[in-house]
């Protein structure tokens, strides 16, 4: 299982990258395992604000669908519109083709509550 230490993860299983002001938002490798093989993804529109810890979109996946959870605040500046014709890039690449969306972030310090690499695979190995 991959888990980049450069990124920030969320309890929920989503992965932050920094992007000065802005993050960029996807799912966790041991998420779209655990998900199984992925048949939609459903995201919000650009300008959408989300709030952390809330719902801002769903995957549906061939066992379940799945609640989408924004790791932070703030406004969508961009959404992965090639997830639309193409959501197995979720199950291929987690972290490179499947981010989900980009947020400006209304709350910076949100992401001191965000666990690191370390955290995240200490957190993954007791589920």
């Amino acid at each position: 299982m991959s888990i980049p230490k450069e990124l920030r993860y969320s309890e929920e299983h989503e992965w932050v990258k920094v992007e000065g002001e802005k993050v960029r938002v996807g799912i966790t490798d041991f998420a779209q395992h655990e998900l199984g093989d992925i048949v939609f993804v459903e995201l919000p529109e650009i300008g959408d604000e989300v709030t952390a810890n809330e719902p801002f979109g769903s995957v549906e996946s061939v066992k379940t669908v799945s609640e989408l959870y924004a790791p932070v605040s703030g406004k969508v500046v961009e959404v992965n519109e090639d997830l639309s014709d193409s959501p197995e890039f979720v199950n291929e690449s987690p972290y490179e083709k499947a981010w989900m969306i980009v947020i400006e972030l209304s709350n910076p310090s949100e992401l001191d509550e965000l666990l690191t690499a370390e955290q995240y695979e200490e957190m993954t190995n007791e589920e």
